[in-house]
């Protein structure tokens, strides 16, 4: 994947980053309730995966935000043009695999590659393959309607968001609510990025909303 090199020099974050490497858990995390109702009819609607119509809408999301594609290497900080996903894939043995999947294409091309990824996949077992640095990390929990969530990191400079989503519920008007959490490094991201990135999902899962009611 292509990427730059961000001149520290006349990075403005450069005393955050300094700073948040310095601790033993650098990273933070939010969950939020997001109306996925859009998403759902849609993917209803159209006979497509719910699972993949978020994926979507996540990763380009995500993409939406710079900080978020943007990771650190030997000390420095890479910002990715581009990052692809890394979600799992559950197996008839109730373990999981790993599946890349890129998300710049039509919707069409991106749900016939995925599902053709998650078929190849099982053979891959939890290995990341060589673009594992420039992925977000994602994760469900589709049993749960869970409000907190605590994910595992490797630590010190591992820098891939993490995002996760649980079981969406109906609310009292009817609305399909969904727990979403993401999980970032502080060097390189704050709270403002990740307030970015929900305004992002929801006008990603609002453009299904809106494909819906056009016909």
């Amino acid at each position: 994947m292509a990427y730059r090199i961000i001149d520290m020099e006349h990075y403005n974050r450069r005393a955050h980053f300094d700073y948040f490497r310095t601790l033993q858990y650098p990273y933070f995390g939010t969950t939020v309730p997001v109306d996925v109702t859009d998403a759902l009819a849609y993917a209803g609607q159209e006979g497509r995966s719910f699972y993949l119509t978020i994926l979507h809408a996540a990763a380009l999301a995500a993409d939406g935000v710079r900080e978020l594609r943007q990771r650190i290497r030997a000390g420095q900080i890479i910002e990715y043009s581009e990052c692809p996903t890394s979600h799992i894939e559950l197996l008839p043995d109730s373990t999981y695999c790993y599946c890349t999947l890129y998300h710049h294409m039509a919707l069409d091309d991106y749900y016939a590659r995925a599902e053709e990824a998650r078929k190849q996949c099982v053979d891959n077992g939890i290995t990341e393959d060589a673009e594992a640095e420039s992925m977000y990390f994602i994760s469900t929990l589709p049993w749960l309607p869970y409000s907190s969530l605590l994910q595992p990191v490797a630590g010190g400079d591992e820098s891939n968001p993490r995002l996760t989503w649980g079981k969406y519920e109906r609310n009292a008007e009817g609305r399909a609510i969904m727990p979403f959490s993401i999980l970032v490094h502080h060097a390189l991201a704050d709270g403002v990025h990740v307030g970015q990135f929900y305004r992002n999902l929801e006008q990603e899962i609002l453009k299904y909303g809106n494909y819906v009611r056009s016909i």
